[in-house]
């Protein structure tokens, strides 16, 4: 490794270590940094040219490495590791990383706009923590990138029909706790849209959310196969409370709770 290299790897333990990472993960993303600055160096790349195409070849050049050494692959998560070290090397040389995406056209360059926007106003104004602000910001390039999709001319002409269409297509794969969040971000952005003049009415009421209820998560209703696997279950305990509880559950399961006995 050259002198510059170690410069970098000093520099990015530094970092990491003002930034609170704890000594392991110190370590691993040192270590891992210093192997993708070997494999650049060996290609003649400077990290200063480093593009996204060069840490994915090499992360599958490590992968390669992995199975060689171990005689196996790594598990299908391993990479998240060398990744975010990876990243965090580059992000201390070109300031930000992953790069930022250039705008492709008008309709790009005002979206971004909104989010930059957005997000300075969700840390500074409102102060919220960086995992909301992560939450609610994924949230606004999705819908504002999906209304530029669906062809719709500027925000100033969205509607509540356009708001029930967005959550229609996100609902399918949800869980209702996770659909009420999603309903959740989406009147944060629709209300500052509203705010900042850009959507000339505030739609935020607009946007419907499922109601939750408290242990809405515990089966109402089990099947046969569940009832016999908790029966089995019970069973294995031989002590006096263990028989009574499989005494109690046997009854429960012949005959049942009436509404209202608890």
């Amino acid at each position: 490794m050259s002198d510059n290299h170690h410069e970098l790897i000093a520099a990015l333990k530094s970092s990491l270590i003002g930034q609170r990472y704890s000594p392991v993960v110190v370590r691993n993303y040192c270590a891992y940094a210093s192997g993708f600055l070997d494999y650049l160096g060996q290609r003649g790349i400077t990290v200063a040219d480093v593009i996204d195409l060069h840490v994915e070849q090499y992360l599958r050049h490590a992968i390669v490495q992995f199975e060689k050494q171990r005689g196996r692959g790594p598990s299908a998560r391993w990479h998240e590791v060398p990744r975010s070290g990876i990243h965090a090397l580059l992000r201390l040389v070109h300031g930000q990383w992953p790069p930022a995406i250039k705008p492709a056209c008008e309709a790009d360059e005002v979206r971004f706009s909104i989010c930059a926007e957005y997000e300075i106003w969700l840390r500074e104004e409102r102060g919220l923590a960086c995992s909301s602000v992560a939450a609610l910001m994924w949230e606004a390039r999705n819908f504002l990138a999906w209304q530029i999709d669906h062809g719709l001319d500027g925000l100033a002409v969205l509607s509540v029909t356009d708001i029930d269409h967005y959550m229609d297509l996100r609902a399918p794969k949800l869980r209702r706790c996770s659909l009420k969040s999603v309903a959740e971000r989406l009147r944060a952005l629709l209300r500052y849209l509203h705010v900042t003049g850009r959507v000339t009415t505030d739609l935020s009421g607009h946007v419907l959310a499922p109601t939750l209820y408290a242990y809405e998560g515990v089966p109402s209703v089990l099947d046969r196969g569940q009832i016999i696997a908790v029966l089995e279950s019970a069973e294995k305990d031989k002590s006096p409370a263990g028989l009574r509880d499989h005494a109690i559950l046997q009854l429960l399961a012949a005959y049942g709770l009436r509404s209202g006995v608890s």
